[in-house]
C-alpha cells in the first residue's frame, strides 16, 4: 500500500462551491483567492487573502472558462494513507481505472454525501484529484479522504484480510444488487468505463452486483452506478 502523497507546486481550484469548500475544510494552505471585483465583498470570503482580476485573467489562471468568477491558489491535494481510509467508518469506493475526471468528481460528491470512509484510486490509470475533479465534485473532495495505491489488486487483497467485504459492480455477471445484504463498511469496487472489472480485480471481490436495466441501453455511467450502489449501503435491508 502506498503512503500519503502530494504533488509538487501550487494548484488552482476554481468555481464558487469548490473554493468555498476549500476554505471551509481548511485542509490545504490558501495562498490567495482571485475574484471578479463584483464578488470581492462576499461574506464567505471574509478573512481570506483576496485579489481582483478580470474574467479573462481568471480564465487563464483556471485554465477554464468555467471558473464562475473565483479562482483559488492553494497547495496540492493532500492524499490520505490507504490504511487510514480503511480505518474510517462507512463504505470505501475502489475505482479501478475511472479515467474521466468528471466521473471521479461526481463519484466523490456522492461518496461524501453518503458518509463514505473514502475513495481509493490507482496511481496509474486515474486522473487523481485535479482542478476539474474538484469542480465536478462541487468541493466534496476537500472533505473526503482519497488515497492512491500502486496496485488495486494488492490493496483489495490486504483490505479483505480485515472485516470488510468487497462487492464488485458487474453489469452482466453479478447478482441483482437488491438481493444482496450490503454491509455499511463495504469495499465497493468499480471497474473502468466501458471495460468493467479487470480479471484479477474481479477475483478479489467476494460478490458481484448487477443493476437491472429495463431499457435498451446496456449499462449506466460509472458515477450513476456508483451512486445507486452507495445508497444501497444506507437503505437496503440487512
Amino acid at each position: 500500500m502506498s503512503a500519503r502523497g502530494r504533488d509538487d507546486g501550487p494548484e488552482r481550484v476554481y468555481g464558487r462551491n469548490p473554493v468555498r469548500e476549500l476554505i471551509a475544510a481548511g485542509r490545504r494552505p490558501l495562498h490567495e483567492v482571485a475574484v471578479l471585483a463584483t464578488l470581492a465583498d462576499e461574506p464567505w470570503l471574509a478573512g481570506v487573502p483576496v485579489v481582483t482580476r478580470t474574467r479573462d485573467e481568471l480564465g487563464r489562471l483556471a485554465g477554464s472558462s468555467d471558473h464562475q468568477g473565483v479562482v483559488a491558489t492553494t497547495d496540492p491535494y493532500p492524499y490520505a494513507d490507504p490504511l487510514d481510509v480503511l480505518e474510517g467508518d462507512g463504505p470505501v469506493v475502489c475505482l479501478d481505472g475511472a479515467q474521466d475526471p468528471r466521473n471521479l468528481g461526481a463519484i466523490a460528491r456522492v461518496a461524501e454525501g453518503v458518509g463514505a470512509a473514502g475513495i481509493v484510486i490507482p496511481r496509474r490509470g486515474s486522473p487523481g484529484v485535479t482542478p476539474t475533479v474538484a469542480k465536478a465534485s462541487a468541493g466534496a473532495v476537500e472533505h473526503l479522504a482519497i488515497a492512491r495505491v500502486g496496485s488495486m489488486v494488492g490493496f483489495l487483497h490486504d483490505a479483505r484480510g480485515g472485516e470488510r467485504v468487497a462487492i464488485g459492480a458487474d453489469p452482466e455477471g453479478g447478482r441483482d444488487y437488491r438481493t444482496i445484504a450490503w454491509p455499511r463498511d463495504v469495499l465497493l469496487v468499480m471497474g473502468a468505463e466501458g471495460e468493467g472489472l479487470r480479471p484479477r480485480v474481479r477475483e478479489e471481490c467476494d460478490h458481484l452486483a448487477t443493476i437491472p436495466m429495463a431499457g435498451r441501453v446496456a449499462s449506466l455511467n460509472i458515477s450513476v452506478a456508483s451512486a445507486i450502489l452507495l445508497y444501497a449501503t444506507l437503505h437496503m435491508p440487512k
